[in-house]
């Protein structure tokens, strides 16, 4: 790595904490991200994939049938550290991240959604989060002009400085879907109200904008269990993978 931090030292959030209500109609009896694929919780699949960068410090924040996910990975039996940070009720993305502030101990931290997977070179984002002498960097996925997805559009200038970000909206001109991974510096901290709900996409990211926030940019395909329809198309892109 270019870095001077090492990928084992780097602390790794997942947000767990959603209901999944489009996906009740498919699954009702777990949480979001323990969605069977093919056999394997979902979530089995995402840290499995993380863990083999290097990366060894994991750190659930769940809220939603949260004890069925503490109770798998407390079962699990892996040399990974599996932590676990608990919502009461519903805080949000950026709520969830900072209701686990005092179980982040390392600076960057990587945080992904519990819910989608991007087979990116997740030492290569790193790398570009310290050459862009970044306190805050997304990766970011391409999409066609005038497609719509649940997920937020950004729009970066030619140095790769995020200048804009809308949740939800078409895709216009050289813009790019946030696939839901991010590297933060513990500053973010102070920029997250203690105990409230409060989200990366509109409460967060808006207040960042002026700062050094950059979107690394990825050639590979995100893909998300949101509604059944991705979730079915999820189950067809892990066949054979594992």
């Amino acid at each position: 790595m270019k870095s001077n931090i090492e990928v084992k030292d780097v602390d790794v959030v997942i947000l767990c904490g959603g209901k999944g209500e489009r996906l009740k109609s498919v699954i009702n009896d777990c949480p979001k991200p323990m969605a069977d694929i093919n056999g394997s919780p979902f979530l089995d699949i995402l840290i499995d994939y993380v863990a083999s960068f290097g990366f060894r410090r994991f750190i659930l924040c769940t809220g939603f049938m949260g004890g069925t996910i503490k109770r798998y990975y407390q079962k699990r039996k892996d040399p990974l550290e599996v932590l676990f940070s608990e919502e009461k009720e519903a805080l949000g993305t950026a709520g969830a991240i900072k209701n686990a502030e005092t179980i982040i101990r390392s600076n960057p931290f990587l945080v992904l959604n519990g819910d989608s997977f991007c087979r990116i070179d997740l030492k290569e984002f790193i790398d570009f989060y310290f050459a862009k002498k970044a306190m805050f960097s997304v990766v970011l996925v391409k999409g066609a002009k005038g497609s719509r997805k649940q997920c937020g559009v950004v729009k970066i200038g030619a140095l790769q400085q995020v200048i804009r970000f809308d949740e939800k909206v078409e895709i216009v001109g050289s813009s790019f879907f946030n696939a839901g991974i991010y590297l933060f510096e513990r500053s973010i901290f102070s920029m997250i109200p203690s105990n409230k709900n409060f989200s990366f996409e509109y409460d967060l990211f808006p207040k960042i904008i002026d700062r050094p926030f950059y979107g690394f940019v990825s050639e590979e395909e995100m893909v998300d269990i949101g509604t059944p329809q991705r979730y079915m198309k999820a189950k067809k892109y892990f066949e054979g993978i594992r």
